[in-house]
């Protein structure tokens, strides 16, 4: 019977015509033989439950997926009274720390994934624990999601009691006396380890609070009394954010919601204001930020930047957000507004004291700094980069394109004009060719310059050359050859960095030659 298809899940009418999930599809059918059912889909679940998480960060940024609970049955179907409806979706379960959001059969122990929050210190922002549950309970609803909610001490004692009946708000320190009653299958155990309480004639949690540990810790393992300390308190129980915590937040909730770009840069300004006050403080800077624009109808926009040095002042963050709107174009759709905004540092590193002149005011920073930031946040940071001097002669290996940090752009800000290698700024072409492009070319002496060459169809005549610079190959590379370069004109004044590859007569008997870059 282990192939046989099984529910999974269940609505309160198929519920209350005696289903139960784990039953095979066929008892369920011999039951009630219209019974309507509905593939499982784990995926749509998953998805859902991600959805529901993004959207719960309007309550604390402390979001994480509690996958406790091991799902049994891996195939089946989801049974429902009446309609092919998925059993419940959403489900949230708060502790002071948390809220889980299930989809699937709570008194069974199958498929009981959901959301835990940590909203200390969030509460009060909402008019408290109760205000705040009953907000999120009456939202979820709105948009057609059945869920159970209870907030507790412990992310334990909040599953339980949101899962299997216990009070909404767990009293400070009331764990142990609401957790007594409730069946063992609330500690978050797998079947197996339920089923062998059971034949013992273990249920309830109470029977188990005071009973001596080693015995339960040898024939059930050392999982049963690790529950039950977590939900307790005794043990300490952290949850996984299922996103970084960012080291500081600035939020505005509003009293009525904004659709226009102006309306969404006006509360930006203000949150970065406060934000960088935040980061003054503590002598820190935002290297990533975060600005999260949530919906009316529970969808969340979420736009990231970053900068190449930390931020800690309203206007630089403003500008590079507003680069990128620029970008973004008509990709923020505000739906029917955004009624919460969010921005947060989700990177930070300490700022370097700020020069300040004789009228009082820090001296800007470089202007680089601000032209790189603007065009990462409008083009995306991986497409600016920066020119590195490589140990090689061969020119197209001499440079390689390297991201920009902040060491860079100090060494950058603190080089002097002396300290600048002029060089021959006119000797190669600043750009090359991605790759040199054979070319056929008529020199008067074999080791000299061409007098014309053909490339891309195209005649050109010489009329000046200088050169050659000879640049000959790693000894590690077989494969290469002894290269000499000249930089050529023609009558119209275009001039031409071409190059000889291989000597004569030692390296091959007839060279090849390419032209590697153009002089603008």
């Amino acid at each position: 019977m282990k192939s046989a298809l099984r529910l999974v899940a269940l609505d309160e009418t198929a519920e209350r015509l005696g289903l139960r999930a784990g039953q095979t599809l066929a008892d369920a059918r011999a039951m009630i033989p219209a019974l309507a059912v509905a593939d499982d889909d784990p995926a749509a679940d998953r998805a859902l439950l991600a959805t529901v998480a993004d959207w719960a960060e309007r309550y604390t940024p402390l979001v994480a997926l509690d996958t406790s609970q091991q799902q049994e049955a891996r195939s089946g179907e989801a049974a429902t009274g009446k309609q092919t409806i998925p059993a419940r979706s959403g489900e949230a379960a708060t502790g002071k720390q948390t809220i889980p959001a299930r989809s699937g059969e709570a008194a069974t122990g199958k498929r009981q994934h959901g959301l835990m929050l940590d909203i200390t210190g969030s509460s009060h922002l909402f008019g408290g624990e109760e205000a705040l549950l009953a907000d999120l309970l009456a939202r979820l609803a709105a948009r057609g999601l059945h869920a159970a909610a209870a907030i507790a001490d412990t992310p334990g004692a909040a599953s339980a009691a949101a899962r299997f009946g216990g009070p909404s708000i767990v009293p400070e320190g009331g764990a142990t006396d609401v957790l007594r009653p409730l069946p063992l299958a609330a500690l978050r155990l797998d079947h197996e380890t339920v089923a062998a309480l059971d034949r013992t004639g273990l249920k309830r949690i109470g029977q188990i609070v005071e009973a001596p540990r080693a015995p339960l810790a040898a024939r059930f393992g050392a999982v049963l009394l690790r529950r039950l300390d977590q939900a307790l308190g005794r043990e300490e129980e952290a949850i996984n954010p299922r996103r970084p915590v960012p080291a500081m937040i600035a939020e505005r909730c509003l009293a009525e919601p904004i659709t226009r770009e102006e309306d969404i840069v006006a509360v930006l300004a203000s949150l970065a204001t406060t934000l960088s006050r935040q980061l003054e403080a503590r002598g820190l800077g935002a290297r990533r930020l975060e600005l999260a624009l949530f919906r009316v109808d529970g969808a969340m926009k979420r736009i990231a930047v970053g900068a190449g040095r930390p931020l800690n002042a309203p206007r630089p963050v403003l500008a590079i957000f507003r680069e990128k709107f620029a970008g973004l174009g008509e990709a923020i759709d505000a739906g029917f507004g955004f009624d919460m905004v969010r921005l947060a540092a989700a990177a930070v590193d300490p700022v370097d004291p700020a020069q300040i002149d004789l009228a009082g005011n820090a001296v800007a920073a470089s202007d680089l700094d601000g032209l790189i930031d603007r065009i990462g946040a409008r083009l995306g940071s991986r497409h600016v980069a920066r020119i590195r001097a490589h140990d090689s002669h061969i020119p197209e290996r001499a440079a390689i394109f390297e991201e920009i940090n902040e060491e860079d752009r100090r060494s950058d800000r603190n080089q002097t004009r002396g300290e600048e290698d002029e060089g021959d700024t006119i000797s190669r072409p600043l750009r090359l060719f991605a790759r040199p492009e054979p070319v056929e070319a008529i020199a008067e002496v074999p080791d000299g310059p061409p007098v014309r060459f053909r490339w891309r169809r195209a005649l050109y005549q010489v009329v000046r050359a200088e050169g050659p610079e000879r640049i000959a190959p790693e000894w590690w590379c077989d494969d290469d050859f002894t290269r000499d370069y000249f930089r050529v004109e023609d009558p119209a004044g275009r001039r031409f960095w071409l190059y000889r590859e291989g000597l004569y007569g030692s390296e091959r008997t007839a060279p090849r030659w390419y032209l590697h870059g153009v002089f603008g």
